[in-house]
């Protein structure tokens, strides 16, 4: 493939899309591919740098434009450091999140005209294929808060932002239906992990 594969997973927190992004990594490696596994944000040192800043501390830290420039300051920089070289060199990119979380976590409270506007202005570019993994909100906020890391940010916003997240991850997927394909992510780790190949294979 001479121009690459951009492979990204979105869904709830805790949601089992971290997990499934790497295992997917992990079989396509055993199939010969070469595979570039990233997260956002993050994904580049730059972008580390501004996880910390939007991932730790009280919810209330920033205000919902501040955080969303912030978002979109990493999401360039992994874009030019990370993602566009893989893919000019034929790998396979699997992103844990991209700009679909964004259009939900700060596009909510009316800002989604923003992000779009910022989407198109500076990143430009969407995924080929978008992974939703589909998981019950108090279910997946139970497993995001049993980790028990210093990134729970959007965790401590409690179980009505997930409920919201989660209705908004699937109108995505019926504004970009070409993009999107929802995975049933209240199933055993292996079944949800085949029923994603089973996807991607037809995109390879």
């Amino acid at each position: 493939m001479s121009q690459g594969l951009f492979i990204s997973f979105e869904g709830i927190d805790g949601s089992g899309k971290s997990t499934q992004a790497r295992l997917l990594a992990e079989t396509l490696r055993e199939m010969g591919r070469d595979v570039v596994l990233t997260r956002e944000p993050g994904g580049s040192a730059g972008a580390e740098e501004i996880r910390a800043l939007v991932l730790q501390g009280e919810p209330d830290r920033w205000s919902p434009e501040t955080e969303l420039l912030l978002f979109t300051a990493a999401r360039r920089d992994h874009l030019e450091r990370t993602i566009r070289p893989a893919l000019a060199a034929g790998q396979i990119v699997i992103c844990d999140r991209f700009a679909d979380s964004t259009r939900m976590y700060q596009g909510r409270n009316g800002l989604r005209p923003e992000v779009d506007a910022l989407h198109d202005l500076m990143i430009g570019m969407e995924p080929d294929l978008t992974l939703l993994v589909d998981m019950d909100p108090a279910a997946g906020l139970a497993r995001a808060k049993a980790r028990a890391t210093a990134e729970e940010r959007f965790e401590d916003f409690g179980l009505p932002l997930q409920e919201q997240m989660r209705e908004g991850f699937l109108a995505l997927s019926r504004e970009f239906p070409a993009r999107f394909a929802v995975i049933e992510g209240n199933q055993s780790i292996e079944t949800v992990a085949q029923d994603i190949l089973s996807v991607v294979k037809t995109r390879l």
